[in-house]
């Protein structure tokens, strides 16, 4: 993954060098390509891997990917196979296309299927997760039971540039150095609101890990949750968002 958090990568070649043997196999490889699911395996483990795709539309959600991962999370949890997510996101798509077509309706396709599941769930924090479409990637608010984060994570409602815009935007157009100003303020944000650690101090994340641990961290977590027994709610069955 490269440093510059603007620049854009391909998240299999990140997979690969996690999985056995850098091997996995993509389902529906060529349609909603900004989200990649795969099953593989993890320490001999089968497992789904859900991800964002930051080389197609940066990686955002939109209709066509939350119903993909919707779809594929459902599929894992109907046969017990547990779920590896890895979010990099930096929202939803905006458009009006995207909003007369139901996207928070789609959005919330892919949080029923996560809340819904029961089998082992672990989420991983690459870099950007914004606002609501990082709470559907399996975030912790939403019952994933370990979450992680590399030290590279920004895990925020926006970016600091959009933040600060909509925060301070008063007093930077009453300064008489408003592009100064503007930049002051997006440096304060992300140094008091967006360093590596201030999610694991919210209780966000569990730990904030060295890169170089990823697989070693992922096989312990799914070594401790192969146990994992979720007893289901008294009812017939759930409210899908139709």
């Amino acid at each position: 993954m490269p440093a510059q958090p603007h620049q854009s990568y391909d998240m299999r070649d990140v997979i690969a060098e996690i999985v056995d043997h850098g091997e996995f196999f993509e389902v529906h490889a060529d349609w909603a390509r900004n989200v990649v699911c795969a099953f593989t395996r993890l320490g001999g483990q089968s497992i789904g891997v859900v991800a964002n795709q930051p080389s197609a539309l940066a990686g955002v959600l939109d209709i066509h990917a939350s119903e993909k991962a919707a779809r594929f999370v459902q599929f894992c949890d109907a046969f017990s196979i547990p779920l590896v997510t890895l979010v990099d996101v930096p929202g939803f798509l905006p458009g009006v296309d995207q909003e007369h077509g139901g996207v928070i309706r789609h959005g919330a396709k892919l949080l029923y299927a996560y809340c819904n599941a029961t089998v082992p769930r672990i989420s991983l924090v690459l870099r950007k997760a914004y606002g609501g479409a990082y709470i559907v990637m399996d975030s912790r608010s939403i019952g994933t039971d370990v979450a992680l984060a590399w030290p590279s994570n920004e895990i925020a409602v926006m970016g600091a540039e959009g933040a600060a815009n909509v925060i301070f935007r008063r007093e930077i157009a009453a300064a008489e150095d408003p592009e100064a100003v503007r930049a002051q303020k997006i440096k304060e944000y992300e140094t008091e609101l967006m360093h590596p650690y201030y999610a694991a101090e919210r209780g966000l994340v569990d730990d904030v890990i060295d890169p170089a641990d990823t697989r070693a961290r992922l096989i312990a977590a799914l070594s401790m949750l192969r146990t994992k027994h979720v007893p289901l709610p008294g009812r017939k069955h759930g409210n899908l968002p139709l």
